[in-house]
């Protein structure tokens, strides 16, 4: 137990030492109007309190990523654990700060436009199509699960074969809803459970059209607090019931599963299945609550509601702590629950994570957290999609060059993407996963990048995104060199092949871009009239 508040407490360190140090060398500008008050349209560009936006960033940066991945990654062992403390302070918390301050500091703008800027015309390019299809594999993704949740809730609740199974006192039996099968014949209002999966999933696309249009305040800037806070309650509520089991008579203690934690088992690989490799596969399993492209999608538009420079360490790398602690719950919540990491792997295998969410869940809270645990399950995935759709919506309109504030512009972009997003939602679950597991990385690793050069080119100590640049550069390459949806080829040929293109990107990046003859970013010196906008 000792070693998991080790863990948080190394966190919330990094936050305000390790922050504060990354905060120093960006060199913020309070002086200066943020785009919330220069480009305010009431829609996208809207100033809200720094305690709203850092609900709503780490509700948009979360969903269900930093459950499920650390879930997957708790069966390394504790150098899943290692990974998310490490990563998220140098890496994930990062990585999410500076883009979106780079995004405060240049109109709130989005990750394209930032590429193109600090690295060129060719990799804004290449960002631009990955961004929309990460954007549009999340958005699928975070469709395609809740649907298919809801359509057997569905059917076990209201279908003619509906044996009562699911309740409130009885939540645990929806674990094995992802895996359901439906008697054949049964029907649940006329309809059968394939009908039904593609109702929830056309009202949940419906969903995303509404919330992608309205303005960022009308829904996402009401509700998604409450969304947010969810997350922290149920998430807290996992840390009180994995502690007070260990203390008191329950039969679940930390690190059950491992047998206690010892130091020489953080950097043992005890995966069940054996020939799985920490290298690379852990860090591209385990993203968000450690590292995550898809966060660099998201933090603009919270970038673009920020009243002050001064807000963005605790709204950009903050949100990232917290996300980095919810993930260290789940992933001790993966190595305690059960007896060992084979049963882990053997839950995981017969319902998804969701049922490792589902049975702790009902174990260390009740009836409650069977409710949670639901609204988490369904609810987390839903908020992520729909800003995943509004970001692309923006990115698109960037390139194009395409005011926002007219709806129908809006629907000229939107109606196609989620067409497109529709389409794509057929294709099998698993196959999306893994495409959107190297994507989410690879616009991490380019992001990392991106900050790099805006720090070499103004002179500033650079090492602080180039170091994590360059390591997750070698794990991307590796990984599409080695997995089954890249190349497939033998492990030792990739990671030589990792290491090469690796040495190959860094050579350019120190060639390519430009350096400024005096050091200082000249818009961290700028002093402006504050802005004061009419209500």
């Amino acid at each position: 137990m000792l070693w998991f508040f080790f863990c948080i407490a190394v966190l919330l360190v990094g936050y305000f030492i390790y922050g504060k140090v990354v905060e120093k060398i960006f060199v913020i500008n309070p002086n200066k109007n943020t785009p919330a008050y220069t480009m305010a349209d009431g829609v996208d560009y809207v100033p809200m309190s720094k305690t709203k936006i850092w609900l709503i960033q780490l509700l948009n940066i979360a969903g269900t990523g930093p459950i499920f991945g650390p879930i997957l990654g708790a069966l390394y062992g504790p150098v899943a654990m290692l990974w998310i403390v490490l990563g998220c302070i140098f890496a994930g918390a990062v990585h999410d700060y500076m883009c979106g301050m780079l995004s405060v500091r240049n109109g709130g703008a989005s990750m394209p436009y930032l590429t193109g800027k600090y690295l060129g015309a060719p990799i804004k390019a290449f960002i631009n199509v990955l961004a929309v299809v990460l954007l549009v594999l999340v958005g699928v993704v975070f469709v395609a699960s809740p649907a298919q949740l809801m359509s057997t809730i569905t059917m076990d609740v209201f279908g003619t074969a509906a044996n009562g199974t699911i309740s409130v006192n009885n939540a645990e039996e929806i674990s094995a809803a992802a895996a359901a099968t439906t008697v054949d014949g049964a029907t649940a209002f006329g309809m059968t459970k394939e009908t039904i999966l593609v109702v929830w999933t056309a009202i949940i696309f419906i969903y995303y059209i509404i919330a992608t249009l309205l303005p960022i305040d009308k829904i996402i800037g009401r509700i998604y607090p409450f969304f947010g806070g969810l997350l922290l309650f149920m998430s807290l509520g996992m840390m009180y019931g994995l502690v007070s089991n260990h203390l008191g008579s329950g039969t679940v203690s930390f690190f059950g599963s491992i047998d206690g934690l010892s130091v020489e088992k953080f950097m043992s690989n005890l995966q069940p299945k054996g020939d799985l490799p920490i290298w690379p596969l852990l860090f591209l399993t385990i993203t968000c609550g450690a590292l995550s492209g898809f966060h660099a999608t998201q933090t603009p538009l919270m970038a673009r509601c920020a009243m002050n420079e001064s807000e963005g360490r605790f709204i950009f790398y903050g949100a990232m702590i917290a996300e980095g602690i919810i993930a260290l719950i789940w992933c001790a919540v993966g190595m305690s629950f059960y007896p060992d990491l084979v049963s882990l792997q053997e839950a995981i295998a017969a319902g998804s994570p969701s049922k490792v969410v589902y049975d702790s869940s009902i174990y260390f809270l009740g009836a409650i957290g069977g409710v949670f645990a639901v609204l988490g399950v369904v609810v987390l995935p839903i908020t992520s999609g729909d800003t995943a759709f509004r970001a692309a919506r923006l990115i698109i309109a960037e390139f194009f060059n395409m005011e926002q504030r007219t709806l129908l512009k809006r629907l000229w972009i939107a109606i196609p993407l989620f067409v497109i997003g529709f389409i794509v939602s057929k294709v099998d679950f698993q196959i999306l996963w893994r495409y959107f597991s190297w994507a989410n990385q690879t616009v991490a690793v380019v992001m990392l990048w991106t900050a790099a050069g805006y720090l070499y080119r103004y002179r500033k100590f650079h090492w602080i995104c180039t170091i994590p640049a360059i390591f997750m550069s070698a794990a991307c390459y590796t990984f599409l060199a080695y997995n089954q949806i890249g190349f497939g080829l033998d492990y030792q040929l990739s990671v030589y092949i990792g290491i090469g293109l690796t040495l190959l990107t860094t050579i350019a990046f120190f060639l390519f871009v430009k350096r400024e003859r005096v050091a200082g970013d000249p818009d961290a010196l700028v002093v402006e009239p504050k802005i004061e906008l009419s209500r």
